[in-house]
């Protein structure tokens, strides 16, 4: 069992890019109905960001805020299924017997974005790039708990997916739509408790359904933070994820 407390959050996806289109999600949640776009994150230089894949794009335009100028923060990169569309591209090269760009090669591994939060934001602590299953969301939250300390009050923890190619569409069904979600997550203190941002996480066994809900579970989070902040639980084959909010 773990406490948390949700100091900021920034969320992006097609159509909802800010505060208020989040909280009209929250109260009634839909597929976006606009083109699959992709942030502009014009606070990096043209050539830095012509480098930078949609998913890459998604993560620092989430966590670019919630870090101040100059400050040193453990970051947590959260992806079930990582760059879909870029390793899809090598794999139809190996089909089609062409070489491989050794660059999209590099850019492909799941700690690629990691690695270029750090170089672009001069970033040198702690960073943890890991990929899980339906509950992803809840192991990135479990890793940000063991990274925070008393050195370390706050740790940066994304969550990113990105719709797949069409080819996938058997395999994957658990991204309806490309979206990030950026939480900066901070330690409960014991009496000094602030209301609607500290939650209890807590891990039960059991043999459950395999229930990955309409929504990706961290936009469901998201949805209960800006609403009610109703307990919620994430089944997941023997796991069984309990969300409490602190009062």
């Amino acid at each position: 069992m773990i406490e948390l407390r949700i100091e900021q959050w920034r969320a992006w996806a097609p159509g909802l890019e800010d505060e208020a289109a989040w909280q009209a999600w929250a109260r009634n949640p839909a597929l976006p109905d606009v083109a699959e776009t992709q942030p502009s994150c014009d606070f990096l230089p043209a050539m830095q960001r012509r480098r930078l894949s949609r998913l890459a794009r998604m993560t620092l335009d989430v966590a670019w805020p919630l870090c101040a100028e100059g400050e040193q923060l453990p970051f947590v990169f959260a992806s079930r299924h990582g760059e879909t569309p870029r390793t899809f591209a090598l794999l139809s090269d190996v089909a089609a017997e062409q070489p491989l760009s050794p660059t999209q090669f590099g850019l492909s591994v799941h700690n690629a974005i990691a690695g270029q939060w750090s170089m672009l934001r001069g970033q040198r602590g702690e960073s943890v790039a890991i990929a899980g299953e339906a509950d992803t969301f809840e192991h990135a939250m479990v890793e940000a708990a063991g990274l925070l300390g008393d050195a370390t009050p706050s740790v940066l923890v994304v969550i990113a997916e990105e719709r797949p190619p069409a080819a996938y569409d058997t395999w994957i069904d658990d991204v309806p739509f490309s979206y990030a979600l950026a939480l900066r997550v901070g330690r409960v203190v014991p009496g000094e408790r602030a209301e609607g941002t500290d939650w209890r996480l807590e891990l039960t066994t059991g043999d459950n359904r395999r229930d990955t809900g309409a929504w990706p579970h961290a936009l469901d989070f998201l949805r209960s933070q800006l609403g009610e902040r109703a307990p919620l639980e994430h089944p997941w084959k023997r796991r069984r994820w309990i969300w409490q909010p602190l009062r």
